[in-house]
């Protein structure tokens, strides 16, 4: 909507002149007003009407203070009206009074395209907050629009209500992101202000650039149309009654310099599934939904991964003293070498238990050892066998009709690495290199993704030259971590370029048929990425009991279950509950609600983290592939269709359903550990 488009006439659009309320539409279902003075917004969308929350003043963060946008001193609004739509914009000078200082405008306005809304929508309400001078001061954090007003009041229709399908759900509840998915209740009673990664969106904290709210049936989400340096925030104090949602922006490179926009679509007679629905139907529009059936047009071996069950061990284990992880009262711990002949052996005996279709993902293959030296990461292990023996453990995995994949990483960049040079490393922008020393290989800083590819084609070249036959390979964090950014000028990069680098290292590894994965998921990657190590719901990474921050449901696979294998832990979880009950909860359950692939064998390479926590119900190798068969047998059979559907069978969520596009449903209950599959009809999914 830019301004040579936009026409000043507040009498046209129900706003008059001086007064408080400034108003638009009603517009394709909507109306949209801004109060001149607490700089509230409101929308009836429908019968529906919904706040920003008074108590939640937009602000700029600087180091400082939090910058209210009152504090600019010459503040106009007019409404604007173009081709595509109408709404009101906001201009804001002067702060505190001062001339020529930092300046911005932001835009609200209701979508008018004539595009036949989805079943259930009223409208859409774009957001935008467009920079105009930057100068004067330097902003870290933009919160606006502010959060909607979400308190639930007590009353009789508060209570939970059969939904006719015999689904339960909270009449007040928040939809986030965070790892597979979360719901939160409006009187959950754990208090929750934090999420991981300060949930920013791409990275774990934020499979997708979305959150959503739904009241009595009522709801909107909101989803970031510039998600490259944005977040969510959320606040909801133990017990309720009211959770607080919104938007962050931050700078890129150290400016706030492109227009940021979050768009809100209104939904009457709706619950999450909905939400979800519309956000396939986005991504399908924008094109980063990408399909296994399509992938596997690309790269029929994709087909191969149906089914299969999931090995993951590794080699070699040598932990810098300087390591967060190194164990200076057990320096024995620290080193360690596992023969790739030991690990082929473990492969057969496998087929003798009657497993049929089997990925293995290698750790630790190199010299280096896991976590080391990266992107030096050659050649083969000598102690283990070197370059020979690594070849004999391929064609074992392929002479016993398996698959055969290995860990690589391109992000962590160490100082011990022959490679290593300061003018490749990411550079924050204040010029600075960042440092840390958490993993394995001790010092390291972060390898500019510009300069990835090239690794990446170096070091795969190097392994197929000896006769390694590579199915998949694992390109560490690049989808759980966030993207870099630089500031060298020689390979300057914002977050959004970051993200194009990744997935070119995705894009030529399909290019030679080798399949594509990476720690999580994230949406950017849905065009390139294969399969992943795991997309878990956030309370799987945390140590059993920990209190979790809402009720666990798919939000990302009631999107994207179709685009991407995704492996799921087995573990039988047996802690104490928070008033001193022992619970036991099976993961297993989960894997069949989600349709996923199990993991056979998880051997996490660094103890209590990532999920990998010790003493999680230990069952005999036989016991475990008879379970992996059943999870193995429906992934097969479901690998391409959608989920269409999940139910909260009971009130906290013990009880659960999911429905699939070819009729299956999976019903889950975590109480008594049981599940059942039933077959009806074909249903249609997008």
């Amino acid at each position: 909507m830019a301004a040579n488009e936009s026409r000043t006439d507040a009498s046209a659009y129900g706003a008059a002149s001086g007064s408080t309320l400034l108003t638009v539409g009603p517009v394709s279902g909507l109306t949209l007003s801004l109060c001149r003075k607490t700089l509230q917004i409101s929308i009836t969308a429908g019968s529906a009407e919904w706040k920003t929350e008074d108590s939640v003043r937009p602000v700029g963060v600087t180091q400082e203070e939090e910058l209210d946008f009152a504090r600019w001193k010459e503040i106009s609004h007019e409404t604007v009206k173009t081709g595509y739509g109408r709404g009101i914009r906001s201009s804001y000078r002067a702060l505190d009074g001062k001339e020529d200082s930092y300046a911005f405008d932001t835009l609200c306005w209701i979508e008018e395209t004539g595009e036949e809304p989805e079943e259930g929508c009223v409208g859409k309400v774009h957001f935008e907050w467009i920079p105009i001078r930057e100068e004067g001061l330097s902003v870290k954090e933009v919160r606006w629009p502010a959060p909607m007003a979400f308190t639930m009041m007590p009353s009789e229709k508060d209570v939970p209500e059969s939904r006719g399908s015999g689904e339960r759900l909270p009449q007040w509840y928040t939809l986030i992101n965070e790892g597979q998915g979360l719901l939160l209740p409006n009187d959950w009673k754990k208090a929750v202000n934090a999420l991981s990664f300060r949930g920013q969106f791409l990275t774990a904290g934020g499979y997708m650039p979305w959150f959503g709210q739904v009241k009595e049936g009522q709801g909107y989400i909101a989803i970031a149309d510039t998600p490259w340096n944005a977040g969510a925030y959320v606040d909801h104090p133990a017990g309720g009654p009211y959770t607080h949602i919104g938007i962050w922006w931050e700078p890129s490179l150290g400016r706030m310099d492109y227009r940021r926009s979050v768009t809100y679509t209104f939904l009457n007679d709706c619950d999450y599934n909905d939400l979800c629905r519309i956000y396939r139907i986005y991504s399908k529009q924008i094109g980063k939904l990408v399909t296994l059936k399509e992938k596997a047009a690309r790269v029929p071996s994709v087909e191969k991964l149906f089914g299969c069950a999931f090995v993951h061990c590794g080699i070699k284990t040598s932990v810098h003293p300087l390591s967060d992880f190194y164990d200076k009262n057990q320096p024995e711990k620290n080193n360690h070498v596992t023969p790739f002949a030991k690990r082929a052996g473990m492969i057969e005996e496998i087929r003798e238990q009657g497993v049929k279709k089997l990925y293995l993902h290698l750790d630790g293959w190199a010299e280096p050892g896991y976590d080391n030296n990266h992107p030096d990461y050659l050649p083969a292990c000598e102690e283990a066998g070197g370059w020979e023996g690594m070849k004999q453990l391929a064609d074992t995995v392929h002479e016993c009709g398996y698959l055969f994949g290995i860990h690589d990483q391109y992000r962590d960049y160490y100082l011990s690495a022959e490679s290593f040079d300061e003018n490749e490393a990411v550079r924050l922008a204040d010029g600075t290199m960042p440092q840390h020393s958490r993993w394995a290989g001790g010092p390291q800083s972060y390898l500019c993704a510009t300069k990835a590819p090239y690794y990446v084609k170096r070091n795969f070249h190097e392994l197929l030259s000896h006769g390694i036959r590579l199915d998949g390979a694992y390109l560490d964090v690049f989808t759980c971590n966030e993207g870099d950014e630089c500031s060298n000028p020689y390979h300057r990069m914002s977050r959004r370029e970051c993200y194009e680098y990744r997935k070119q290292c995705f894009d030529w590894l399909l290019s030679k048929g080798i399949l594509t994965s990476s720690e999580e998921v994230s949406d950017w990657s849905m065009q390139s990425l294969v399969f992943c190590h795991y997309a878990p719901y956030h309370f799987m990474l945390q140590a059993p009991g920990t209190p979790r921050n809402g009720i666990a449901v798919p939000l990302f696979n009631l999107v994207y279950h179709d685009c991407v294998v995704e492996p799921w832990m087995m573990d039988i979880l047996e802690y104490e509950g928070p008033d001193g009950e022992k619970c036991r909860e099976d993961l297993m359950l989960y894997a069949l609600l989600n349709a996923g692939a199990p993991y056979l064998v998880r051997e996490g390479a660094y103890a209590n983290t990532d999920g990998s926590f010790a003493g999680c119900g230990d069952l005999s190798p036989e016991k475990t592939a008879e379970r992996c068969r059943i999870v193995s047998e429906l992934h097969e059979r479901l690998a391409c269709c959608p989920m269409v559907r999940h139910e909260l069978l009971d009130e906290d969520g013990m009880r659960q359903r999911t429905l699939f596009s070819d009729g299956t449903t999976v019903t889950i209950d975590l109480g008594n550990s049981t599940y059942q599959i039933k077959k009806t009809e074909n249903i249609q999914g997008g």
